[in-house]
C-alpha cells in the first residue's frame, strides 16, 4: 500500500450496500459481443413446479455460514478445504440449485473471490468440490480532465456510470493519487486548474461484470510541473516509472495513513487541544476514522510498540541513515508488530485511535533524523532507483506505446474511451 489523498464525496460504502441487497458488488454493463447478464433471482428453469429451480441467499452480518446452509435445508456440507468458513465475509452470495422447487439443493455455487467460483455438488458419497477460475478481460480506457474541486469530482465527471461503477471511480481517484504520492501532497499542492490524463484497465467478466484494474500510464500537471508515470512489467514485477526510467517509489511514504484532513501540522509552537498550553508540535496529525490502518512509512525495524505517555499506544521504527518514525495515539497494533520485528514500506503496523493525550481519533506521525524532528511533508525523499541498463530498450518501447495511448494518437487509442 501507499499513501492516499483526501477526496470528497466518498462512496466506498457501495460494496457494503451490495452486501445488504444480496447483489454481487460489480455491476454489469452491456459489452459488445457479450451475452446478456443473468438476473440473480430465484426462478424455475423449466415448466411447472417440477422443473429445476435456482435460488440465492446472502451471508448476513455476524452470521456463520452454517446458519445460511441450514436455512436452505443443508446440514451435511463441509466447505473446507475448498473454502475457509472463517474468512467468508458478510455479503457473500450463495446460489442453490434444486432438482425442483420442493427438493433439497443438489448443487451450491459461491463466488468466493473476483477470479474464483467454487461449486459443491451432492454425490452418492457426499459433496464434491470444484474450483472454477473466472477470466476477466482487460480493456484499456483513457480519460482526461481539469480539477476544480477535487480529483475525485473531476474523475467522476469524466467517467460515466455505464463505464465504471461509482465505487471504482473512488478507487481510481485513490490509485491515481498513489501514483504521484511521492511527488505531490494532494492535501496541499493540488489547485483548481490542474490537469490530468490517465490510461487504466477496465476488467470485464464473461457475464459482463466490470471492475477497475491497474493504472497503465498517467500525466499530471500541477504547480507548473508535468509529472508522468508509465507501468512497466518485468521479471522483477510490475512497477511505475517516470519517462526517464526512474522508479516513482521512494524510501518513505509522504503520509502513512488514508486521512480526511490534516488536523495539526508541524509547528514551532501550537496550543495543545487538551493541555491548553503552547508547546512545540514535532509531527503531523492526520485526522482519520477510528480503526483506519496505519502503514510503515519505510522499511525498518520496530524499536518499540506499546504505551508511551501522551503518545498513547505508540510504534517507533528505526530506518537507515539515522532516520526514525513515530506513530502515536493508535487504537491497537497489527499482529506481529513488536520490538525487534522487521517491517516493510506499506505494511500495516497499527490502527488509528485516540489513546493518550488526544481529543479525537487521528494519527500523530513524526519523522526524525538523528533524533531531530523534521517536517515529514517537506522532507526531500530523493529520486527513485533507475531501471537496469539491460531493461532500458524494452522499457522505452513500452513507454512509447503507452504515451501514444495517453495522448490519444490516431490509430493508437485504447479500445474503450470514456466520454469526456
Amino acid at each position: 500500500m501507499r499513501p492516499r489523498l483526501l477526496v470528497s464525496a466518498l462512496v466506498i460504502g457501495a460494496a457494503a450496500a451490495a452486501a445488504l441487497t444480496g447483489r454481487w458488488p460489480w455491476p454489469r454493463v452491456v459489452v459488445r459481443g457479450s451475452a446478456p447478464a443473468r438476473v440473480a433471482e430465484a426462478r424455475p428453469v423449466g415448466p411447472a413446479h417440477l422443473a429445476p429451480f435456482e435460488s440465492f441467499d446472502t451471508l448476513r452480518r455476524g452470521e456463520v455460514v452454517g446458519s445460511l446452509l441450514q436455512r436452505q435445508g443443508i446440514a451435511d456440507l463441509d466447505l473446507s478445504p475448498a473454502l475457509d468458513p472463517r474468512r467468508l465475509r458478510a455479503g457473500l452470495v450463495f446460489a442453490f440449485h434444486r432438482p425442483h422447487r420442493d427438493s433439497l439443493p443438489s448443487l451450491v455455487r459461491v463466488r468466493s473471490a473476483p477470479e474464483q467460483i467454487v461449486t459443491f455438488a451432492r454425490g452418492s458419497a457426499g459433496w464434491n468440490a470444484a474450483v472454477e477460475t473466472v477470466a476477466w478481460r482487460a480493456e484499456p480506457m483513457r480519460i482526461e480532465g481539469n480539477i476544480e474541486a477535487s480529483l475525485y469530482d473531476a474523475l467522476d465527471d469524466a467517467v460515466h456510470d455505464d463505464s465504471l461503477p461509482a465505487a471504482d471511480r473512488v478507487r481510481l481517484a485513490w490509485d491515481l493519487a498513489d501514483v504521484f504520492a511521492w511527488q505531490v501532497d494532494f492535501s496541499r499542492d493540488v489547485r483548481p486548474g490542474d490537469r490530468f490524463r490517465v490510461v487504466f484497465e477496465r476488467l470485464v467478466s464473461p457475464e459482463g461484470e466490470v471492475r477497475l484494474g491497474r493504472i497503465l500510464a498517467s500525466d499530471f500537471q500541477t504547480g507548473g510541473r508535468t509529472l508522468t508515470a508509465f507501468r512497466f512489467d518485468s521479471a522483477g514485477g510490475s512497477s511505475l516509472f517516470d519517462a526517464d526510467g526512474n522508479s516513482l517509489r521512494r524510501a518513505f511514504l509522504r503520509a502513512p495513513v488514508e486521512f480526511r484532513r490534516i488536523s495539526s501540522s508541524f509547528a514551532r509552537a501550537r496550543r495543545h487541544p487538551i493541555l491548553g498550553t503552547f508547546r512545540r508540535h514535532e509531527g503531523t496529525d492526520y485526522a482519520a476514522d477510528r480503526g483506519t490502518p496505519v502503514m510503515a512509512a519505510g522499511d525498518g525495524s520496530v524499536l518499540r510498540a506499546g504505551r508511551a505517555g501522551g503518545y498513547g499506544n505508540l510504534v517507533e521504527l528505526r530506518h537507515r541513515s539515522g532516520i526514525t518514525t513515530r506513530y502515536g495515539h493508535l487504537r491497537g497494533f497489527a499482529r506481529g508488530v513488536r520490538a525487534g520485528s522487521r517491517v516493510s514500506q506499506g505494511q500495516v503496523i497499527g490502527y488509528v485511535g485516540a489513546t493518550g493525550l488526544a481529543s479525537g481519533p487521528h494519527l500523530h506521525y513524526e519523522f526524525r533524523v538523528n533524533g531531530v524532528p523534521r517536517d515529514s511533508r517537506r522532507v526531500d525523499l530523493g529520486n527513485g532507483d533507475p531501471l537496469p541498463p539491460a531493461q532500458r530498450a524494452a522499457f522505452e518501447r513500452e513507454r512509447d506505446r503507452l504515451a501514444a495511448l495517453l495522448a490519444g494518437t490516431p490509430g493508437q487509442q485504447p479500445s474503450v474511451i470514456a466520454a469526456q
